[in-house]
C-alpha cells in the first residue's frame, strides 16, 4: 500500500489555503470539497501532514466511499472494506463520529452502531475469532454522508490539530490556531513586515505568525493517534518527519511582532503561551488600550480578532470600541488592517468600508474577515514578495 488517500478537513471557505499548503508539502491533490481537501501520498505523508499542516483540522486515512440508502446497504458495504489492512487483531476501533447531509440515512447513532457491527463481522472472519480485546492502539473511524454517498476515514490525528500544545488557557472569544494561521496566510504579511494585534487576547494570531516566521512546524509539541499504529506506519517515519521539522527551524531571527490588550491578566496568559510555543523572544506583549495603537514605521499590518459582544450587556460598548479602533488605525500611515468579527456594524463604526470582505464560519458563528488595504511598500533590491493576499507557506521538504 505505497499510495494512500488522505482527507484534511478545514474551516469552510479556507480550502484554497489548505490546498496550497498540501501542494507545498509535495503531495498530489485528489479532490477539493466544501470544508475539506483530499490528497494522495505514502504512509509517511500521515506523519508529515500532521506535523507540518497549519490549517488542517485533522488528517483522515480514507478507507472507503460508497452509496448507501438503507442500513442493510450500509452494513454490507462497510463490511466489504478491508479493515484488516489497517486494524490489528488487538486494535481498539469504533465509529467516533457520523455526520449526514441531504441523505436518507441521517441518524448518527444508528449509523455508528451499524458500522461498528459490520467492522466486527469483517474482522471476526479475517482473524478467526469471536472476541476482540481492543486493548491495543486506537483506530477511531469517521463517516460523512453527502447525498447518500458515505466517505469513510480513520482519524490519524486524535485531538484536533488546532490544539498545538502551547495554549492551555484562552482569553475571551478565542480564535482557533488553525483559523488564525489560515487568516494570516490570506494576507501578504511575511516575517520582514511589522505585525500588531491590538486585541491580542491569548496571543494566537501573534504566536502563529511567529511560528511561521521561525519556520516552526505546528505539530512539533504534541502527539497523534497514528503514532501507535506500529502495524501500519514504521516508527522511523515519525522520527524522520520530526528530524525534518527540527532541521527547518530558524528562530534566530529578528521580527517586529507586537500584541496589546487592555487586560493585564490576559497579557500574562499570552506571554505564557508564547513561551510554550518557543517564540516568546519574537513577540513583544504590552498592556495597552486600542486608543494607544501607534507605530513609527510604515507599511505595517494589523491582524486582529476584536470583541464581538458575545454577551448582550457587552454589545452596547461595541460602537465606541470599533470607532476608537478606526480612529487609531487612521494614524498609521500606509498600514493595512485585517479583522475577523461577527459584529455586523464593524465597518460603520470603524469608519471605512473594507476593500475586501470574506465570510468565514468560526465554528457555528458566522464571521466576516474585513480587509482594509494600504499601499504596497517600495520593492527593495533583489526582494521577491507577494502582495496578492496569498502568503507563502514554508515547504516541509
Amino acid at each position: 500500500m505505497d499510495r494512500i488517500e488522505l482527507i484534511a478537513p478545514c474551516h469552510f471557505g479556507l480550502e484554497a489555503v489548505l490546498k496550497r499548503e498540501i501542494l507545498n508539502l509535495g503531495y498530489e491533490i485528489s479532490e477539493v470539497e466544501d470544508g475539506r481537501v483530499s490528497f494522495y501520498g505514502d504512509r509517511k505523508a500521515i506523519c508529515r501532514a500532521n506535523i507540518f499542516l497549519r490549517t488542517a483540522e485533522r488528517i483522515l486515512l480514507k478507507v472507503g466511499q460508497f452509496r448507501a440508502v438503507t442500513f442493510d446497504e450500509l452494513f454490507e458495504k462497510t463490511r466489504a472494506i478491508p479493515w484488516e489492512e489497517y486494524i490489528p487483531e488487538n486494535g481498539k476501533f469504533w465509529v467516533a463520529k457520523a455526520a449526514s447531509v441531504k441523505s436518507k440515512l441521517f441518524s448518527p447513532s444508528d449509523i455508528q452502531s451499524i458500522m461498528k457491527k459490520a467492522m466486527v463481522k469483517r474482522l471476526q472472519e479475517r482473524y478467526h475469532t469471536d472476541w476482540f480485546t481492543e486493548e491495543g492502539a486506537a483506530f477511531p473511524v469517521r463517516v460523512f454522508f453527502m447525498k447518500d454517498v458515505a466517505t469513510v476515514g480513520i482519524d490519524t490525528s486524535g485531538i484536533s490539530l488546532h490544539k498545538r500544545g502551547y495554549r492551555e488557557v484562552s482569553g475571551k472569544a478565542p480564535i482557533t490556531e488553525t483559523l488564525a494561521a489560515a487568516l494570516i496566510m490570506l494576507t501578504p504579511w511575511n516575517k520582514d513586515r511589522i505585525l500588531v494585534d491590538p486585541f491580542c487576547g491569548s496571543g494566537t494570531f501573534l504566536i502563529e505568525a511567529a511560528m511561521m516566521a521561525a519556520n516552526i512546524a505546528p505539530g512539533m509539541n504534541r502527539s497523534f493517534t497514528a503514532e501507535e499504529w506500529k502495524n501500519f506506519i514504521p516508527k522511523r517515519d515519525w522520527y524522520d518527519s520530526i528530524d525534518e521539522a527540527e532541521a527547518l527551524i530558524h528562530d534566530e531571527i529578528e521580527t517586529d511582532i507586537q500584541g496589546y490588550d487592555v487586560d493585564g491578566s490576559v497579557i500574562k496568559v499570552a506571554r505564557r503561551n508564547a513561551r510554550e510555543a518557543g517564540v516568546e523572544h519574537l513577540i513583544h506583549f504590552q498592556e495597552r488600550d486600542v486608543k494607544e495603537l501607534r507605530h513609527p514605521k510604515k507599511y505595517g499590518f494589523v491582524i486582529t480578532n476584536p470583541p464581538y459582544g458575545e454577551r448582550l450587556e457587552d454589545k452596547k460598548d461595541l460602537p465606541a470600541l470599533y470607532r476608537t479602533f478606526g480612529e487609531s488605525f487612521r494614524t498609521l500611515d500606509s498600514w493595512s488592517a485585517y479583522m475577523i468579527t461577527s459584529y455586523e456594524e464593524a465597518e460603520r463604526y470603524f469608519g471605512r468600508k473594507a476593500d475586501k470582505n470574506r465570510k468565514i464560519y468560526n465554528g457555528m458563528l458566522k464571521t466576516y474577515f474585513y480587509q482594509f488595504l494600504g499601499p504596497k511598500p517600495p520593492k527593495r533590491p533583489g526582494e521577491g514578495r507577494r502582495e496578492d493576499g496569498q502568503n507563502s507557506i514554508c515547504n516541509g521538504k
